[in-house]
């Protein structure tokens, strides 16, 4: 009898087995890397998402049954993916250069018809240049502290700001806090003067100086509705420690060494209010499946649009603590979700 009982179970168990082969996706998602992607050089111009593409790889093939690992070396490779028209390609490259020809990925596959798993490079546009993602925020009437752009020289004294100090002060383009660090926030000519410089030797790009806002700051996820086109945000705050200066700054060194404090939001009406302007932020800048949205706080608790990032990073950065703190699911699921949300919306052509 215990014979029996233990040929039945290891039936049932290889039933089960069998089921699960069986009730893999068979749509073909292609995972694209190059040189640079496999190298993990961070903070690459060319690079919107660094992957570990092996790790994407063994996640979904537990989904998918048709996963295929391609390394794009040249035009001829990106020609020979599109002959094959995969169902999705999963990848975080935003452009190719080769030689003397810039291919943005993003638009090579809108030509074909091929699926993808962020936003169009129009969308990525919007964002790329802060000032124009504020415009587009300033036109909707969407909060967002007052602003002007500038260069080394531009100004002659205080008198001609545009606006009035204290102001924040960071580089018009890139990401991940580069370029922000103590001396962000100014309040008088001097220093102002000094950081605008200090962005233009050591990040090569234009300086947007904004109205400093001194309240609570969050970054809001979203991702689409495995069901519908709805979105979810996914809010947390932020909290980082005062400096020497006695100001709370999220700079590059504290993003890089994980020295800022995550926590869930508890107050239901910040929660509705920050997740609001995120979705409506996100929507205005025509992002797609997957994004992020910062958001401060004035000195009197209202929510300020900060910037977008509309290809944010599938490692374990704040758009994965977004969804694990709010969503409550784990590294693995937040890669298939995106994937099979990908496939579930495909982009109208």
């Amino acid at each position: 009898m215990v014979a029996k009982l233990k040929t039945l179970k290891k039936l049932n168990l290889n039933i089960k087995s069998n089921q699960r082969h069986i009730c893999k996706d068979l749509r073909t998602i292609e995972i694209l890397t190059n040189n640079i992607t496999l190298n993990f050089k961070e903070n690459h111009d060319s690079i919107g998402i660094n992957l570990d593409t092996s790790l994407i790889f063994k996640i979904l093939s537990k989904t998918f049954e048709n996963i295929k690992l391609t390394k794009i070396k040249n035009e001829c490779d990106l020609n020979k993916l599109v002959k094959r028209k995969p169902k999705l390609v999963f990848s975080g490259i935003k452009y190719f250069q080769f030689k003397t020809k810039k291919i943005w990925l993003n638009e090579f596959l809108d030509i074909y018809g091929i699926n993808y798993i962020n936003s169009k490079k129009s969308s990525y546009d919007n964002v790329h240049d802060k000032s124009f993602a504020k415009i587009i925020m300033q036109k909707n009437n969407i909060n967002t502290a007052d602003f002007f752009t500038a260069k080394p020289k531009e100004y002659l004294n205080a008198l001609s700001l545009p606006i009035k100090f204290p102001l924040f002060i960071k580089p018009l383009n890139g990401g991940d806090s580069i370029g922000i660090d103590q001396n962000s926030i100014v309040r008088n000519f001097k220093d102002f003067e000094k950081k605008v410089l200090d962005i233009d030797l050591n990040q090569n790009s234009s300086s947007i100086a904004e109205t400093y806002l001194s309240g609570k700051e969050y970054t809001v996820g979203i991702i689409q509705d495995d069901l519908s086109e709805s979105l979810i945000a996914m809010p947390i705050e932020i909290i980082v420690k005062k400096n020497s200066n006695g100001n709370r700054i999220l700079d590059y060194n504290i993003k890089k060494n994980d020295l800022e404090k995550i926590c869930i939001i508890k107050d239901p009406i910040i929660f509705e209010k920050v997740s609001e302007l995120a979705k409506f932020a996100f929507h205005l800048l025509k992002g797609r499946l997957f994004g992020r949205i910062d958001i401060k706080m004035d000195d009197k608790g209202i929510p300020n649009f900060i910037e977008a990032n509309l290809m944010p990073g599938l490692q374990k950065g704040y758009f994965y603590r977004s969804c694990s703190m709010n969503l409550k699911i784990n590294y693995e699921q937040m890669i298939t979700k995106i994937s099979q949300n990908a496939l579930n919306h495909p982009r109208k052509y």
